[in-house]
């Protein structure tokens, strides 16, 4: 019922920059927050960045200070602006958001994910 599309990835090398988009779709009545996730090979799956329906803004600290997430309510889209990025920032980005439909409380849906890769 709400579909997460992503797009923005690619291959870059140490100290480029990438932003992401996703854009959400759907009967949706509302959206509480949305937020960028990451999982690198052989790793655990780890919040990056997240933003809430109040601007409420969380980052993981090796993230902080090198990427930006914002948000376009009208368009239901959020952006993670990636700067100086590093080697260690690979692995796949995904979006999630806590929406709700019509005549349904909220629930996470995440979309299908985007490779990033930082190498020299």
């Amino acid at each position: 019922q709400v579909q997460l599309v992503e797009s923005g990835g690619g291959l870059v090398q140490p100290g480029e920059s990438l932003r992401l988009s996703c854009a959400a779709s759907g009967s949706i009545r509302s959206i509480n927050a949305m937020g960028w996730y990451r999982q690198g090979p052989g790793k655990e799956r780890e919040l990056v960045a997240s933003i809430t329906s109040g601007g409420r803004l969380n980052y993981t600290d090796s993230v902080k200070g090198r990427f930006t997430i914002s948000r376009d309510n009208a368009k239901n889209t959020v952006y993670l602006q990636m700067n100086n990025l590093k080697p260690e920032d690979t692995a796949v980005y995904y979006c999630k958001a806590r929406a709700a439909v019509v005549m349904s409380p909220y629930y996470d849906y995440w979309g299908q994910g985007t490779q990033v890769t930082v190498s020299s």
